[in-house]
């Protein structure tokens, strides 16, 4: 290991550190929140035909009835999640809205466990740089977080079932958000994904196409595979352990995973911005480069960012502002 990467991934190993409060939850097949008539044996099975099937019939999966009451207060916008939950507080969407340009404007989804304040210095910078922003609340994050819960584990845990719900929930939020947007006269539209953000932008822009650009910060092409690997999620790790393997859960998380929906890509003329950082010991630059060789091969039209910083540390000076500039310049140029 090389003075740089150890330098690395001592400084990303004691950010991801910080946090005290993360909890070693049950491993559940979690069933319960994909079906209203559980089978009662082999619920690996039944989970890997689930996910066979939402892959095949996405467009299906990731459709919604339209939401009818949405409410903006002194920027603050709510509405009902079109996919409802058994968390009341996780069922209402809130979003803090930027407007600038009465054109073009790009939705904001971050990272996991972001805090409310999180990202809203990006979209003053987008606001700076002429375009509108609508930064959204994930599900379980933030005013959405039930009472229980100190971090928003409910989007990312060995619950197997109810990670697949939440991921799903998210696109199916973002596309309502679109909606809203749209009803306000809004004609071009970008969508800018942090982390576990990044794979809820990816899975919005393959189905929605109003999506003209997509700004990916840090990418991989399996959900699993992060989870598995990552320095930041070791403690999901611990509940999985023993209970399924790594193949098994590509298979059961497929429909949450970027490399179901590459080839919807093909042919859009879609614009992508894939960010990945030389020194991810989250989304480790391996599993990044196969999204980078996946575009070129499909051949679609994309841009590379390729930070010299970690995960954790592309959010500290200066990388942040390095970050967020190039961010800010490529949606600007494209949209």
């Amino acid at each position: 290991m090389g003075i740089l990467r150890r330098f690395f991934y001592k400084w990303e190993t004691r950010l991801s550190e910080r946090d005290t409060n993360r909890v070693i939850r049950p491993f559940d097949w979690g069933l319960d929140f994909i079906t209203k008539d559980p089978p009662k044996s082999d619920p690996a099975s039944f989970l890997v035909d689930y996910a066979e099937r939402a892959v095949r019939e996405s467009d299906n999966y990731h459709a919604f009835d339209p939401v009818a009451d949405y409410s903006l207060t002194d920027g603050h916008l709510t509405f009902t999640s079109p996919l409802q939950t058994i968390y009341p507080t996780n069922n209402t969407v809130h979003g803090w809205f930027f407007p600038k340009d009465p054109g073009r404007v790009v939705l904001v989804l971050p990272q996991w466990n972001a805090d409310a304040q999180s990202h809203i210095s990006l979209c003053r910078m987008l606001n700076a740089f002429g375009v509108s922003a609508l930064r959204l609340s994930l599900p379980y994050h933030d005013l959405r977080m039930p009472e229980e819960l100190t971090r928003a584990d409910y989007m990312l845990s060995s619950n197997l079932g109810r990670t697949l719900q939440s991921i799903r929930q998210a696109v199916l939020d973002a596309r309502a958000a679109l909606d809203w947007l749209q009803s306000r006269g809004y004609t071009r539209f970008a969508v800018l994904g942090t982390s576990i953000g990044s794979c809820v932008a990816l899975i919005t822009a393959a189905h929605d196409a109003r999506i003209n650009v997509a700004v990916q910060n840090h990418v991989s092409s399996y959900f699993a595979d992060v989870v598995w690997r990552g320095i930041s999620t070791r403690h999901v790790l611990r509940g999985l352990d023993g209970n399924t393997t790594l193949d098994d859960l590509r298979k059961i998380w497929m429909p949450i995973s970027p490399q179901a929906y590459f080839h919807k890509l093909k042919g859009t003329k879609k614009k992508s911005l894939l960010v990945h950082a030389r020194y991810d010991y989250t989304f480790l630059p391996d599993l990044s480069i196969k999204v980078i060789e996946e575009y070129r091969r499909l051949g679609l039209t994309h841009s590379t960012l390729g930070l010299y910083c970690g995960h954790y540390t592309s959010g500290v000076f200066p990388f942040n502002v390095i970050l967020g500039m190039a961010m800010c310049r490529y949606i600007r140029g494209n949209l």
